[in-house]
């Protein structure tokens, strides 16, 4: 960053300076801003260049901190601008919600406001916003646009300028704040002292850096000082029982909207006090009232500083920045569907929400609350095409409300009544302008939706869709890659006279893709049969493919006639002639059921257990020769060990056994002894007990493959 003192730049950076303030007040704006594009170093860590506020003018310095940097790639106008070289106009805060949700969340303020790259026609240096009231007209008119574009075109000159001369800007390490407004009055005179006298409240003038510029005699009672002692503090060094959340925000919210406002707060002494925002360009008047019953304020239906239900704006914006934060977590729909449930049912007290998508050019219900299912069922499937309202705001992109059954039969005279809800707001969900879905919160109530939170509950959705989608493209993965993963997996197993067989595969329950674990059992002869448990490395597509591969080479192999050890070897060369860069784990066992003996041939696979009839089951110490991929001359050395009628063999994956801070081979022990518990169970039974008594049953981070083989005879 540059340091102030250099005199160098100091021509330029007051040339920008004085286009600022002429342009703010040649279209009348009350805050107007520049930014640059920060230095490349200066990217996140994903590589997205940042907005760096370069100057300001209108707005306060303590409350200006939150926008001074702006990622380019950010829900902001500003940020718009930037990326679409384009100006970027945005009338009111429902505008502002269903096109940047992100901005409208982080300011939750009426007002309006353009953004204009700052764009030579060859570089690009950065942005200038300026902000109007959201009281003035909803048109950018021919000359607004044509100063605005002029004073950005500019600014890009005076940069331009400043980099062809070696002194390119960069920006500060603060914004500079340029002063505006008119100059503050005298000490009123008595005219002036009597008239403020007759409004039977206290009177405090603040600037915009909200130090007192003025204060009558109530006030300066009222906040436990004199008048003189006042002028010229801050009104929260005076008044620290006034650092809240709630004024916090009615401050801000007056400066950046231009617009009257209102909150209460409890004096030290316990007294409810009602204080009158009044802002202009150069700071704030305060008028502040008891808080009574009788109070004209209380025409209105409640504090404008509540949101959604009359809770408090901060308390909603609390609410919603732990829903925004748990879906960024969120890996697949019914967790993202009941994050929105948990935070936005209660805040809004609607009875039932569901999530409607559109696919295949029809409506599919993914995920709903409060709803019966038989309400559900007649929606799930219909056309986009019928007149619902759900199928408008997929189609048109636009939020609709509807406070009550007369104001939907309005609009849809020919929809069902069967809907038990009374209110509803159907909220389009999009990600890159593309319309996905629609959210429908939906009350029991008629419920009249003000314009506040038609514009919170639209940037709501803007902040969901994004999220939804994610969640969708994870749960659509996850359906291709266990489809897959059984692809891979045999359909069926051979049968073999004398022989039972049990199988499972069971995926991990989240934050992987397919599985690499897998079993096969390979018919050589009459009686004799090869049983196949291998894991390969990785979850992903590439350990997919390497499975079919291993399963492949094994099967060729063993039909050759080669015993385990050497089709273990060839399958091994194999795979690092493919160059595959995953390595593989594999148990192949020979059973042959004339001899009553089996055959095991081991690649750093876990140990097979063998429960011979009327004995504990034990561990087959079969040498674990190297993984497959590895080291091309490894060979692989087998074992040979009695296979009687009614002995059970288990092969099975590290998923079964393997967990965190749990001994392998005493989890290992674990599972030999509930195989012996187990004895008179039926084999299917055997092997849904033996997935029970694996670690993680309910959250698996790894597949598990088992394989139980039984020599048929009594166990006993």
């Amino acid at each position: 960053m540059r340091s102030r003192a250099d005199e160098r730049i100091r021509p330029y950076t007051a040339g920008l300076d004085e286009a600022l303030a002429r342009v703010v007040r040649d279209t009348t704006a009350h805050i107007g801003a520049i930014y640059l594009l920060g230095p490349r170093g200066d990217a996140t860590d994903d590589g997205e260049q940042v907005l760096l506020m370069e100057a300001e003018i209108g707005l306060p310095g303590q409350i200006v901190k939150p926008w001074t940097r702006i990622r380019t790639n950010a829900s902001a106008p500003v940020a718009a601008a930037v990326r679409r070289r384009r100006l970027i106009w945005v009338p009111d805060r429902q505008e502002m919600a269903a096109r940047f949700p992100g901005a409208a969340l982080a300011l939750p303020y009426r007002f309006a406001c353009v953004a204009v790259p700052l764009w030579d026609g060859s570089r690009l240096w950065g942005a200038l916003v300026l902000l109007w009231p959201a009281s003035r007209p909803a048109e950018l008119t021919a000359v607004e646009r044509e100063t605005v574009e002029a004073a950005a075109h500019n600014m890009a000159t005076l940069l331009g300028q400043a980099a062809d001369s070696g002194h390119a800007l960069e920006p500060a390490d603060e914004p500079r704040v340029l002063p505006q407004g008119r100059a503050l009055m005298p000490d009123p005179h008595a005219a002036m002292a009597g008239y403020l006298d007759r409004l039977r409240g206290a009177c405090v003038a603040l600037n915009l850096d909200g130090v007192i510029t003025f204060a009558d005699a109530t006030a300066a009672a009222l906040l436990g000082s004199d008048v003189a002692d006042l002028r010229g503090k801050p009104l929260w060094e005076v008044a620290a029982w006034l650092k809240d959340p709630v004024f916090e925000d009615r401050c801000r919210a007056a400066v950046v909207s231009q617009e009257l406002t209102w909150c209460t707060a409890r004096h030290p002494d316990g007294r409810e006090l009602r204080f009158w925002l009044y802002p202009d360009p150069s700071g704030i008047s305060l008028r502040i009232t008891p808080a009574a019953q009788d109070d004209p304020a209380n025409a209105y239906p409640r504090d404008p500083s509540a949101g959604a239900a009359g809770m408090h704006r901060v308390d909603v914006y609390y609410n919603f920045l732990h829903m925004v934060a748990g879906l960024t977590r969120a890996l697949n729909v019914r967790e993202a569907v009941d994050l929105i449930a948990d935070h936005v049912m209660p805040v809004f007290r609607a009875a039932a929400m569901a999530i409607v998508i559109a696919e295949g050019g029809r409506m599919r219900i993914v995920g709903s609350h409060g709803y019966p299912a038989d309400v559900l069922d007649r929606f799930d499937g219909l056309p986009l095409n019928a007149p619902t309202p759900v199928a408008q705001v997929l189609r048109s992109g636009e939020p609709l409300f509807a406070g009550g059954w007369s104001e939907l039969g309005e609009l849809y005279p020919e929809l069902s009544r069967d809907d038990p809800m009374q209110a509803w707001a159907f909220l389009p969900l999009a990600v890159s302008d593309d319309i996905f879905g629609t959210c429908v919160l939906a009350f029991d109530q008629p419920h009249p939706f003000t314009a506040e939170q038609r514009a919170t509950l639209t940037a709501l959705a803007g902040m969901m869709g994004p999220a939804l989608d994610r969640a969708l493209v994870y749960d659509t993965k996850d359906r291709l890659s266990h489809t897959l993963q059984t692809s891979l997996l045999p359909g069926s197993l051979p049968e073999i006279a004398g022989l039972e067989v049990a199988a499972r595969y069971v995926p991990a329950t989240r934050g992987v893709g397919v599985g690499g674990d897998f079993y096969d059992l390979i018919k050589l002869d009459d009686t004799t049969v090869a049983a196949v448990i291998a894991d390969v490395q990785g979850h992903n597509m590439t350990a997919a493919a390497l499975m079919g591969q291993v399963r492949t080479a094994i099967h060729a192999h063993a039909a050759t006639g080669a015993g385990p050890g050497d089709v273990l070897m060839h399958t091994n060369r194999l795979l690092i002639d493919l160059r595959a860069d995953l390595f593989t784990s594999c148990l192949l066992v020979y059973i042959n059921l004339r001899l009553r003996t089996l055959c095991a041939a081991n690649a750093g696979h876990l140990p097979p257990l063998l429960r011979p009839p009327s004995m504990p089951a034990e561990v087959i110490d079969v040498p674990p020769g190297v993984l497959l991929g590895i080291d091309f001359d490894a060979d692989y050395p087998t074992v040979q060990t009695p296979f009687p009628p009614g002995a059970v063999l288990a092969l099975y994956t590290d998923g079964l056994v393997e967990s965190p801070g749990t001994d392998l081979d005493e989890a290992i022990g674990g599972l030999a002894a509930h195989l012996t518990r187990a004895c008179d169970e039926p084999l299917e039974h055997l092997t849904d007990g033996l997935l029970d008594h694996a670690p993680h049953t309910r959250h698996r981070a790894d597949d598990i493959a088992l394989l139980l083989l039984q020599h048929r005879a009594a166990c006993g």
